[in-house]
């Protein structure tokens, strides 16, 4: 039988979830009290300052440390030449996904190797920051350089088909998309661009490592602790339980700290080759060129539709890129597989590998990029047929998977649809381009399909309840500001009948029950799955308790008849307190855990996506004001509306969905990561040159959701952090071409491009 959680979703009624409820860490940040992972002191704190490749590709032929020695305050400087090794990284297994952490496969500090223009190539150590980033200038790598690819566009013709694995299937075929577009009434094709992009979280990444015999303790900037904690035991040959990873704040991700990059190896490689405590703390450019971003891409849309605008034929193919030393195939379709009933569908995704850092995940991957790209030719086709854009997308919803046919598992486009069409006054809209005005802009209005599957990692939990009602809920998971520990803290307490204030959880941290990584949208299904089994396991074994006791009100009362409220177990209006039980049984607390392996996750995995598909899903409405001599575009209006499931806290989830809003905006307008083409060196590695959207680029932003719980999930939620991005860009990408008449094929949409 398959795994529901039917039985849970009434608690998204509870006195807590789905409240709008402060973050429980907010007056630690907001005071200053928070410590990140560059903050920590310790006696004899070093400083450590990387050296860059200023090449592609190639080899050092000689590293000249005698200038940075010479410096006053200087520790040590390590190159190839002289640091101690490492084990190289573990190959990439589906079979053990912590294997999926290694940000490249390059032994740092190991091999003469150059790979990239910005690989580390020396680590200078110092008394001082200041000292250690001078000398890091005076270092001197001399190269032989060989013939290396770094321009996109020129090895697009070079790429090869991506392979599919566990996660994501990289190619799908129904019918004969191919012919069906040939004889459809009305059809598209199209091609589309977008850039690399870098995440440029709020918090460069930082690591303090400190070394105590064969013990690790880093305080590290992290996404996914687990995985962390194991890759650096294998790197460094320690026992995995001798490493301790301490990651309780965390200023952003966005995917970026998903991974265990060239910063995190060569501090703690420093402070073994040292013998000291050492700090490497990363310049924002110092990211760009050791921590990988979004891949760029292109890919073909084609869209064929009978007369009614039923389609006929869907085609989606696309090219990304890999580093030659490290990477992953972006999941570019995946969303389209899902979106759209089509009897003719073909899907293929590409890869071509080029001497650049690796890429990596970031905010939606693949499904952020490939929205853009659907969602645009879909708007195009529903001008092409003369029809409403809602509309078109509604004669092609589809009832079952369109590829695989499984069922649905929570599905309420529809329904988005209907609510954001009327918030949003899309009945306004004159269809026609380029006619609406406010003044002297030009009005536009746009709409796109958001889309991000739904997952669930394992997670295990422990909870504790003493008996002066304090509950401690713990779990080695990351808090990067979405809100994780508040929305832990709320089912924990509606779970349990206590005051949210009694609850404390604890994380960030390994020696902590191993919790899931912040990514795929997947934390907070995956830590409430482990919480709601904790707690029932507690309740049972409270009710153990009681029934021992001889006139107990509770004896002869099953596990799923009880409820637990204002601090104890009731039934039929009877019940005892947990201070009552405890102090009857002798007990000062109980607790219980929740543990999930691998297997069981992989397991389940499986036989759930031949069962159905999970998703969240959205309707973004956007309007756009545009000037008519210079092409200025601006975000005048935008309305979110969200099938998330069973939303636990309305104020996180709020922040979270106009967060990736923010960053689609980004990703539509301004955002691009510009390589030169002769020597693969990111030309505007900085905040004042790669342009991030800021207050002045972004109006209110409006979200809704519909609180309709997904029963097959914990709780009936499902992940809230990457699907608002998804169908973003679109939504900008057609309002413009409803205010200019103009289609943008090539992200970002700059005056260029509005004025040719």
């Amino acid at each position: 039988m398959s795994t529901t959680y039917a039985d849970k979703t009434a608690s998204a009624t509870g006195k807590y979830v789905g409240r709008a409820v402060d973050r429980v860490d907010g007056p630690a940040k907001t005071t200053g009290e928070a410590r990140f992972a560059a903050e920590y002191p310790y006696p004899g704190l070093a400083y450590a300052a990387l050296v860059h490749a200023t090449i592609p590709r190639g080899r050092l032929t000689a590293v000249d440390t005698a200038a940075a020695l010479a410096v006053r305050g200087v520790i040590d400087v390590l190159t190839h030449e002289n640091a101690p090794p490492m084990k190289p990284a573990p190959k990439v297994s589906f079979l053990d996904l912590s294997t999926l952490v290694s940000g490249t496969p390059v032994n740092y500090l190991a091999t003469d190797e150059v790979h990239w223009n910005g690989q580390p190539v020396a680590v200078v150590v110092a008394e001082t920051p200041e000292t250690a980033r001078y000398a890091a200038s005076l270092v001197r790598p001399a190269y032989e350089e060989l013939p290396a690819a770094v321009d996109f566009a020129a090895e697009e013709g070079n790429a090869v088909p991506q392979k599919g694995n566990l996660i994501s299937e990289a190619a799908a075929d129904k019918g004969d998309a191919p012919a069906a577009l040939a004889t459809a009434a009305h059809s598209v094709d199209l091609t589309f661009s977008t850039p690399p992009h870098h995440h440029n979280a709020i918090e460069p990444h930082a690591t303090t490592a400190v070394w105590d015999g064969d013990r690790l303790t880093v305080h590290e900037a992290a996404q996914n602790i687990a995985w962390t904690r194991r890759h650096l035991a294998q790197r460094f040959g320690v026992p995995e339980k001798g490493v301790r990873v301490l990651s309780p704040y965390v200023g952003g991700g966005f995917g970026g700290k998903g991974s265990v990059w060239a910063g995190t190896l060569l501090a703690v490689l420093a402070a073994r080759a040292t013998g000291r405590p050492v700090r490497l703390a990363l310049t924002r450019e110092g990211v760009y060129h050791t921590v990988g971003g979004r891949t760029p891409s292109t890919q073909r849309v084609a869209l064929g539709s009978d007369a009614d605008g039923r389609l006929t034929a869907l085609i989606h193919t696309s090219v990304s890129r890999t580093g030659r030393a490290g990477g992953m195939g972006e999941p570019i379709t995946a969303g389209t597989r899902h979106l759209y009933a089509s009897p003719n569908i073909h899907l293929r995704q590409n890869v071509v590998q080029l001497d650049l850092l690796a890429n990596t995940f970031m905010r939606a991957p693949g499904e952020s990029i490939g929205t853009f790209a659907v969602e645009s030719a879909m708007d195009e086709l529903a001008c092409e047929l003369g029809l409403d854009p809602i509309e078109l997308r509604l004669r092609n919803e589809p009832d079952r998977d369109p590829v695989g046919g499984q069922r649905l598992a929570h599905r309420r486009l529809r329904e988005a649809y209907a609510l954001g069409a009327e918030r949003f006054g899309w009945s306004t809209r004159d269809p026609r381009p380029g006619v609406m005005r406010d003044g002297r802009w030009l009005v536009g209005m746009g709409v796109a399909t958001a889309y991000h599957p739904s997952m669930r990692m394992p997670a295990n939990v422990t909870v504790r309840l003493g008996a002066d009602g304090t509950v401690v809920v713990r779990c080695g998971l990351q808090e990067m500001g979405m809100g994780t520990a508040t929305v832990q803290a709320q089912i924990a307490a509606d779970e349990l009948g206590v005051p949210l204030e009694s609850v404390r959880f604890e994380y960030g941290d390994s020696d902590l029950p191993s919790g899931p990584g912040a990514g795929g949208s997947a934390q907070t299904a995956s830590a409430a799955a482990g919480v709601l089994d904790a707690c029932d396991k507690l309740r049972r074994t409270l009710l153990g308790l009681a029934r021992r006791v001889p006139g107990s009100p509770l004896r002869g009362v099953r596990p799923e008849d009880l409820e637990a409220r204002d601090g104890g177990l009731y039934h039929a209006g009877r019940g005892q307190t947990y201070a009552e039980i405890l102090a009857a049984a002798g007990r000062g607390h109980v607790e219980a855990e929740s543990r999930a392996g691998m297997l069981g996750f992989m397991v389940r995995t499986l036989r759930e996506r031949r069962q159905w598909v999970r998703a969240a899903t959205g309707a973004q409405f956007c309007e756009v004001r545009v000037d008519p001599d210079t092409m200025e575009v601006r975000v005048s209006r935008w309305l979110g509306v969200f099938d998330v499931g069973t939303v636990i806290n309305a104020r996180t989830a709020a922040s979270q969905l106009r967060g990736g809003i923010v960053m689609g905006i980004g990703m539509a307008l301004s955002e691009q990561t510009l390589i030169d083409h002769r020597d693969g060196r990111i030309v505007n590695a900085s905040l004042s040159e790669y342009h991030v959207p800021v207050h002045a680029d972004i109006p209110r932003i409006d979200v809704q959701w519909l609180n309709e719980p997904d029963s097959t999930m914990p709780l009936g939620l499902r992940g809230i952090g990457e699907v608002s991005i998804t169908g973003a860009a679109a939504a900008v990408a057609n309002a413009v071409r409803h205010a200019t008449g103009r289609r943008v094929l090539d992200l970002p949409i700059t005056l260029d491009k509005l004025m040719g």
